[in-house]
């Protein structure tokens, strides 16, 4: 495993752990389609929630919430869309959202976590 993965990996314990903490069940982690990919899917109440994780350890080009611009979004909800058809007609008709998880580094202490970030 590499530097880079391994951060990634533990950044998104950090989230998911976060995301438990406040209500949330995580249902999946890190799955993969040729087009996109959903680092954890959540239960909220009866919605759904497709949450990215992003780890910046440098503001300088607009930290990590910044880094989800529109192609990233276009990618996630692809990922969404794959899920989704992946789960049945049960999981279609709940409702969704796109959180993300920005951590600013991997001691915790800087968690901001921006609900309904985008919609589809």
């Amino acid at each position: 495993m590499t530097l880079r993965a391994a951060h990634g990996a533990a950044a998104e314990a950090l989230a998911a752990r976060h995301l438990e903490a406040h209500g949330l069940r995580v249902i999946g982690r890190n799955l993969r389609w040729p087009d996109g990919e959903l680092d954890l899917v959540c239960e909220h109440g009866d919605s759904l929630v497709f949450v990215e994780v992003r780890l910046r350890r440098d503001a300088r080009f607009g930290g990590a919430a910044a880094s989800v611009g529109p192609t990233k979004q276009a990618r996630l909800i692809r990922a969404a869309q794959h899920y989704l058809a992946e789960q049945g007609r049960r999981t279609r008709q709940r409702p969704a959202r796109f959180d993300v998880v920005a951590l600013s580094g991997l001691d915790g202490r800087q968690i901001e976590w921006i609900r309904d970030a985008f919609g589809l």
